[in-house]
């Protein structure tokens, strides 16, 4: 199977200098917004094609990372240190001559594609020319584009090495791009004698209708004649359409679109001549339900015959396709991190547990996590109690999971060095359930926090305790047997419900929770 098993990018985009290795099947790009997902599946893309014109028409002021131009015109502005932009494309073994050699940034064997943006040096004088003027003023204008293999070969778009398909759910409903789209799945199932085929086919059939259909018609239209468009924009490719049900894909709802697209474009190569190697898909969840979503996920782990890079936001699908697939994007990192050593059994606890917020905690620095209903409607206004603002304003944020879910957080924390403090009860032993357990989970960056007294073994006795006439005063009210203590026990939801509605300044947070928030903030 053909893959990609390294990307490197100079100078593209917000990366000055990039590495990512791949899996050869499954590859998932985690971030935030701005943090490169998109900018990775367009490098590839861009290689990929070979085309010099999808270049011009991206534009070189896009491309270029912005700091290093910056950089560059506070300097003195020298033609050899104009700043250059690459984008290679290491490659598992082809058995192609053609890409074998070392045209590459680390000159060592190895099959690959590279595309690199260098200044024209025929153009030289010209460019230094406007170099040389006082303003600022890139030249932009005066960059060539290189398309080569690692042999040292030129190739364009004409040369397809490795076939692959760009779904982005964000052009869902642009002609442009469905056209894209059904024409690249057109060439993927057609052979080349069927392309060329179909296409004089579709002509000649242009003709009959002129001669047959129009004829009536012209001969009554003096000094014209009406006939059929028979451009680029109106060929057998623009007019192609996918049809589900007698309804052409262009016409579907945007979720539809999704799911088909997707769903097409990971089907079997069998008895296909130019199959997909690489699918690239842009956040698939987007318009899906949650039920699609699942049949999406599905689809994806059923394919195997193809690489599959792609960019999400959602939970579910960076879950249930097994984290180690991830690859975590932060904007304010140009490097990636990689969970390729997350324990096995933590990563199948992710693949099927229920519902839960990983990919949130991941693209977290600072995090409490709460084991309960209870607590999780609390914390919010505790911390603000005690920091006088928001947990938003300190970049911390809080989470609720099941207790038996901290070690797994925990694993995840560790790899990503992601500040967090978990706020358990002790269960009635402190030692052994909120030490003991976590011995090798704890560091500088893990926290455990819980009440060491092993008689007050859970939250509501704690809030009970520090705060007894205000809880007995708030919860008198329409009990019966219980006492006020026992009744917050028997009631946890409730009754956080009602002490975050008439909690005050001078209610008393039980000292573990205070020594969380402020070690959170250290």
């Amino acid at each position: 199977m053909k893959a990609i098993t390294k990307i490197k990018l100079h100078n593209f985009k917000r990366f000055p200098d990039f590495e990512i290795p791949l899996h050869e099947k499954l590859n998932i790009l985690i971030g935030e917004n701005e943090s490169g997902k998109s900018s990775i599946l367009t490098a590839i893309a861009i290689v990929l094609r070979g085309s010099r014109s999808q270049v011009e028409k991206l534009g070189m002021e896009r491309l270029l990372n912005h700091e290093v131009v910056e950089s560059f015109l506070r300097s003195e502005k020298r033609y050899e240190d104009l700043p250059t932009v690459f984008i290679e494309l290491w490659l598992n073994e082809q058995n192609n001559h053609q890409l074998f050699g070392r045209n590459n940034s680390e000159a060592i064997d190895c099959d690959g594609l590279r595309m690199e943006c260098v200044p024209n040096d025929e153009l030289s004088g010209e460019i230094q020319a406007i170099l040389d003027q006082p303003e600022a003023n890139f030249p932009f204008e005066f960059y060539q584009v290189r398309f080569n293999t690692f042999q040292g070969d030129a190739y364009s778009s004409y040369k397809k090495f490795l076939r692959h398909i760009l779904i982005d759910t964000s052009q869902i409903g642009n002609e442009y791009a469905v056209r894209e789209y059904i024409g690249d799945m057109y060439n993927t199932y057609a052979t080349d004698v069927e392309i060329v085929r179909h296409q004089n086919e579709y002509r000649s059939a242009k003709d009959r209708f002129k001669q047959e259909s129009l004829n009536e018609l012209n001969e009554r239209v003096e000094d014209y004649t009406f006939g059929l468009r028979n451009d680029n924009k109106s060929n057998l490719k623009a007019d192609l359409t996918l049809i589900e049900g007698d309804i052409g894909v262009e016409n579907k709802g945007k979720g539809k679109q999704c799911f088909i697209k997707t769903e097409f474009a990971l089907k079997k190569a069998q008895g296909i001549q130019h199959k997909i190697d690489i699918a690239l898909i842009e956040e698939p969840e987007n318009h899906l339900s949650h039920i699609n979503m699942k049949k999406l996920i599905s689809m994806i782990s059923e394919s195997d015959d193809k690489q599959l890079i792609i960019a999400t936001h959602s939970n579910l699908i960076s879950s249930r396709l097994d984290l180690r697939n991830t690859i975590l994007l932060h904007s304010s990192s140009a490097k990636p991190i990689m969970l390729t050593d997350l324990p096995e059994d933590t990563a199948e606890f992710f693949i099927k547990a229920p519902y839960h917020g990983i990919l949130d905690y991941v693209l977290s620095r600072k995090v409490l996590l709460v084991e309960g209903d209870a607590e999780y409607i609390l914390m919010e206004k505790i911390y603000e109690m005690e920091r006088g603002h928001t947990p938003d304003h300190d970049d911390v944020h809080i989470y609720s999971v099941g207790g038996t879910s901290f070690k797994r957080y925990l694993d995840v924390g560790g790899l990503l060095n992601i500040k967090t403090g978990v706020i358990r009860d002790n269960d009635g032993e402190y030692e052994a359930n909120c030490v003991a357990l976590y011995d090798e989970y704890t560091d500088e960056s893990r926290q455990v926090f819980a009440e060491q007294n092993d008689e007050r073994y859970t939250l509501e006795i704690c809030l009970y305790q520090d705060n007894q006439e205000f809880c007995e005063r708030l919860f008198s009210a329409g009990r019966k047997t219980l006492t006020v203590q026992n009744w917050m026990l028997k009631n946890k939801a409730e009754s956080a419900m009602k002490l975050l509605e008439n909690m005050e300044n001078d209610f008393q947070v039980p000292q573990y929770i205070k020594d969380a928030i402020q070690w959170i903030n250290a």
